[in-house]
């Protein structure tokens, strides 16, 4: 498709041949808050349990954002040279503009990986958990071959179930367990709640290209499901971390209560008063990310949930972190 000629995409869109006009654009800025979310809640969590460390809080933020950054930039280089981005109703990317070539691309992807595993070194240098590199070895190449090498997972299906891995488990329950050295299981229950929405980000992203995506061998996992089975698929991955959240705040108490830590007291007023701010506002973003959705939307018109489900991820993280600190932690 040619930069002058133009054609009408489902939701009213015009594609213009997909052409990114900026590095910004292909290393989607609004994917980077979600990206630190799950960090945060494990800071969290870290926090609540009286290990936090600022310092390995950073880094591992500076990890996720890293890998992201570089998932981004591989994934634009691996569609692009597929000719999968040709004909897409998202926005543009860069590599199938022509403007920049694939080899900048894939160069400064792999610049990202490399920043990445320098950040999660020097972590692991203040934690001594050298075995964790494993997982960053295998987060990297989880990152590249969603959408690259031979036979790339993200064309058959897989890749909400290595996102909820190392987008929601790994990075929420790394980050907590290289500050205290261990993950209780409160913990997990957490990170498959914000894992959950981090999948919703891209189940919803592949049920606004799922007329394209099969014309070029991508069966994603909303392909497999269909358009209806995609949609409530999506809805859940939205819904259920909100009772999770409530079921990890309430163990996580429990547990301190239990284990008569310093500062556990009985649920109280001020405790009940966070489980209902709680209940409030993720049920409230949770359902704001669910509407155009369920309301049938198509194309460019699901960009409102992609958008919303990204904010929704980095509040869970957020208040999910905040509401530990101050329920197991509450004086």
């Amino acid at each position: 498709m040619s930069a002058s000629s133009a054609a009408r995409q489902p939701g009213g869109w015009t594609d213009t041949g997909s052409r990114a006009t900026s590095w910004a654009e292909v290393v989607r800025l609004r994917t980077l808050p979600a990206a630190v979310a799950p960090v945060i809640l494990g800071g969290g969590a870290a926090a609540a349990l009286g290990t936090f460390s600022a310092p390995r809080t950073l880094l591992a933020a500076g990890v996720a954002l890293a890998l992201q950054v570089g998932c981004n930039l591989a994934n634009d280089y691996s569609d692009g040279v597929r000719g999968t981005d040709d004909a897409r109703t998202g926005p543009p990317r860069l590599t199938a503009s022509g403007a920049v070539s694939p080899r900048a691309v894939k160069l400064a992807a792999f610049g990202c990986f490399g920043a990445g595993g320098l950040l999660g070194a020097a972590l692991l240098a203040l934690s001594g958990q050298w075995w964790m590199l494993l997982l960053g070895a295998a987060a990297i190449a989880a990152a590249w071959f969603y959408t690259g090498g031979p036979r790339p997972y993200g064309y058959a299906g897989l890749g909400e179930v290595f996102v909820f891995a190392f987008f929601g488990l790994m990075a929420t329950a790394g980050t907590l367990y290289v500050q205290g050295g261990s993950v209780p299981g409160w913990a997990w229950l957490a990170a498959c709640g914000i894992g959950l929405i981090a999948c919703s980000l891209l189940m919803v992203n592949n049920l606004r290209d799922i007329g394209t995506d099969p014309l070029h061998g991508k069966r994603t996992l909303a392909v497999r499901l269909g358009e209806r089975g995609a949609r409530a698929a999506f809805c859940a991955m939205v819904a259920v971390p909100v009772p999770l959240g409530v079921i990890a705040l309430w163990w996580a108490r429990s547990a301190r209560t239990a284990s008569g830590a310093p500062g556990a007291v009985t649920l109280g007023d001020a405790a009940a008063v966070v489980y209902a701010v709680y209940l409030l506002v993720l049920g409230l973003l949770a359902g704001r990310a669910a509407r155009p959705v369920l309301r049938g939307a198509t194309g460019r018109d699901l960009i409102p949930s992609l958008r919303d489900a990204g904010v929704y991820e980095l509040v869970y993280g957020v208040v999910v972190a905040a509401a530990l600190v101050l329920v197991v932690r509450q004086r």
